[in-house]
């Protein structure tokens, strides 16, 4: 039996998958990819003679049952997925044939999307003495939320929330932040395709209005919502500053100036 690796294809840049990642492609002898969420310019590492399939129209028994086969005559077998395999990816229910079937497993991690709309935004997710806390997660559609885990419930904290395949359920992450208290000036960042070379879009709106702006741009897929109290910090005026990089803090690599 060869090895099932599952790779993080990253948010959409095939630039920005990882190195481990990329070499995995290269020596592959085949490549299982979610062809609706990945670039298919990732397989240009794809060594000549790699078996290649789009898992876009794959139940998860065909999934399990393709990589399996495969797993018999490959060495390197590659599930590649977007983003991060760990982050609302269906990692444990294709390992868990794949262990019963005797096949060795192994995991890259991969950007997430909710870093590359950060970085796509210059937005920080964190911010010393503004929110420490960074939440990810989703509304509940066809797969309900475990209890307390409600968005409105987790927005109470009032701290970064990055919410996950919900953009067309807009309207309820933005009644949920209103019922845990957020103001309707709050900034809201909605980033469609994330790092997708030519299909990145990046809206900015608030409680009131970011509905309105991503039905203006035809958004109804493929959207990353940030909701954080430090959207924006690259206009204030002032910031605390980290204390890392203080002058007057000690620490191990550097001695505090008088």
């Amino acid at each position: 039996m060869g090895k099932v690796w599952f790779v993080g294809a990253g948010p959409g840049d095939p630039d920005l998958i990882t190195v481990k990642g990329r070499d995995l492609i290269a020596g592959a002898g085949a490549i299982l990819f979610a062809g609706s969420l990945v670039s298919e310019a990732a397989m240009r590492w794809a060594p000549a003679g790699c078996v290649i399939a789009d898992s876009k129209d794959m139940a998860l028994a065909e999934i399990t049952a393709w990589l399996v086969e495969q797993a018999q005559t490959n060495a390197i077998v590659v599930r590649l997925q977007t983003g991060d395999p760990a982050l609302f990816g269906a990692l444990i229910e294709v390992t868990q044939p794949l262990d019963a079937a005797g096949v060795d497993v192994g995991v890259v991690p991969g950007v997430s999307s909710a870093m590359a709309a950060a970085a796509a935004a210059v937005e920080t997710l964190t911010l010393p003495e503004v929110t420490q806390t960074v939440i990810l997660t989703r509304v509940a559609g066809r797969t309900p939320m475990p209890a307390g885990e409600s968005l409105q419930e987790l927005a109470q904290h009032h701290c970064t929330l990055c919410v996950f395949l919900s953009i067309t359920l807009l309207q309820q992450v933005v009644e949920d932040l209103r019922a845990a208290g957020w103001r309707d000036d709050a900034a809201i960042l909605v980033v469609h395709k994330a790092s997708w070379p030519g299909e990145e879009k990046i809206i900015r709106g608030t409680l009131t209005d970011i509905r309105d702006k991503c039905r203006a741009e035809k958004i109804a897929s493929q959207a990353m919502i940030i909701a954080s109290p430090a959207l924006g910090a690259r206009h204030w005026p002032q910031l605390k500053k980290s204390k890392l990089y203080d002058a007057t803090f000690t620490h191990r690599f550097r001695r505090a100036s008088e």
